[in-house]
């Protein structure tokens, strides 16, 4: 069972956002959303000025969006001139190759970032506004309204934020509606497969949306998808039915990191004194419920943004409320392996590849941290050139770069390691 259900969710993966190959980095937190990434041949130090900056481009306008890779084109999201837009960018001339408007702007730009599969584009914008648009030019396919098209509304003031899921056919989406807490589409056309309302699952948190995106998984037969929402960490089935919901992990402000799933395994965590817990998934009366696993306060582990990643059965990640404390923990017992003081300040967004965790802090640090439960080892740090906000959006690395958004600017480093001549 255990093999079947394992080799019936790597099929998912692999046709979960199609044409995607080789150092490709289709979605928000990379090819299976999980903030890792399978490139090797990395520099494994940097020197104190830190790896080599290739370019750095301006006018991508305001906005925490990450980057998409597919293919040779970059795409990201942005305010300018009162107007919010996915925007498409050619990294080898830093050429922008097109920009379709999504809605109105939000103060500080949206947060979406986009999700790539073949010929089509999807994009939630800060209002609520879901749309599709063509890869090779940027025309608009379709588009929908979170509020005004499924009673969508988000648990706090701060926009929608999530990054859309494709799986299959379908496009997966969270309005936060009272009968759409979570939706399906037809990727093609926008038309409603299935919604999915939300039944009461406790009193912490609030209604609606939170600032998590989804993340698919597999138990036994049950294909499922996992999302942070104003109430708590829920499971949904494929076919869009209810199956759990755990709503210890809510608080009132704003529920932000994804979950990781692997396996029959959960691991969720949110700040602002709310904790982490490690959630088991079992069949029941023909569904699924989640048992704690255990519960770990928010002085042992809380993530305010940032995430955190799962390698080899540890989870890495920045601890604590606006910050980045460093910590590496053992997810199936909890157990704190080492935390350690941080080496930039505010919070820390973490991605993972060969063999090294990249946490980019608030003030725009970046750090090179080893990914070993045995000990804490930095082994590079620098500072950003541009710091024209907070360094929020993700660091991703494709083909050998590493691409940072900083609000109006996108700067690309060489992290690949030179072969000797």
């Amino acid at each position: 069972m255990k093999h079947c259900a394992k080799t019936i969710l790597l099929m998912g993966l692999l046709f979960s956002v199609s044409l995607c190959f080789g150092s490709d980095w289709p979605q928000f937190r990379g090819p299976n959303r999980d903030g890792k990434s399978a490139e090797t041949g990395l520099l494994k130090s940097w020197p104190k000025e830190g790896p080599p900056l290739l370019w750095q481009m301006p006018g991508l306008g305001k906005g925490y969006s990450s980057v998409s890779i597919v293919g040779g084109k970059l795409y990201t999201m942005g305010d300018r001139n009162e107007e919010q837009f996915v925007i498409c960018i050619d990294p080898a001339t830093q050429k922008e190759l097109w920009a379709a408007k999504v809605g109105g702007p939000w103060g500080d730009g949206p947060r979406c970032t986009p999700t790539v599969d073949g010929e089509r584009v999807y994009a939630i914008g800060t209002h609520g506004d879901l749309v599709c648009v063509e890869s090779a030019g940027g025309k608009e396919v379709w588009r929908k309204n979170f509020g005004k098209d499924f009673g969508g509304k988000m648990m706090t003031v701060w926009g929608y934020s999530e990054s859309p899921l494709v799986d299959g056919d379908k496009l997966v989406c969270t309005p936060g509606g009272p009968d759409a807490m979570m939706v399906a589409l037809d990727k093609k056309t926008g038309e409603t497969i299935w919604k999915c309302a939300m039944p009461n699952i406790g009193s912490r948190g609030a209604d609606g949306a939170g600032y998590a995106s989804i993340v698919p998984g597999q138990v036994g037969d049950v294909r499922l998808y996992v999302q942070i929402t104003g109430r708590g960490a829920i499971g949904v089935s494929a076919d869009g039915k209810f199956l759990w919901g755990y709503n210890k992990i809510a608080n009132d402000t704003a529920n932000i990191p994804n979950a990781i799933v692997q396996d029959d395994y959960v691991f969720c965590t949110t700040s602002y004194k709310t904790g982490s817990a490690l959630l088991k998934l079992v069949p029941a009366d023909g569904g699924i419920k989640a048992e704690e696993v255990y519960f770990l306060t928010p002085d042992q582990f809380e993530n305010h943004h940032g995430g955190v990643v799962l390698v080899d059965g540890y989870i890495y990640g920045g601890d604590g409320q606006n910050q980045g404390t460093p910590v590496c923990l053992e997810m199936k017992t909890g157990k704190i392996m080492w935390k350690e003081k941080p080496v930039g300040d505010g919070s820390a967004a973490v991605l993972y590849a060969d063999k090294h965790l990249y946490f980019r802090y608030d003030n725009a640090l970046m750090a090179l941290i080893e990914a070993t439960p045995t000990e804490f080892k930095v082994t590079g740090s620098f500072e950003l050139p541009s710091k024209t906000g907070p360094s929020w959006p993700h660091p991703v690395i494709s083909d050998g770069k590493l691409y940072l958004r900083d609000n109006d600017v996108l700067l690309c480093y060489d992290v690949a390691e030179k072969k000797a001549e």
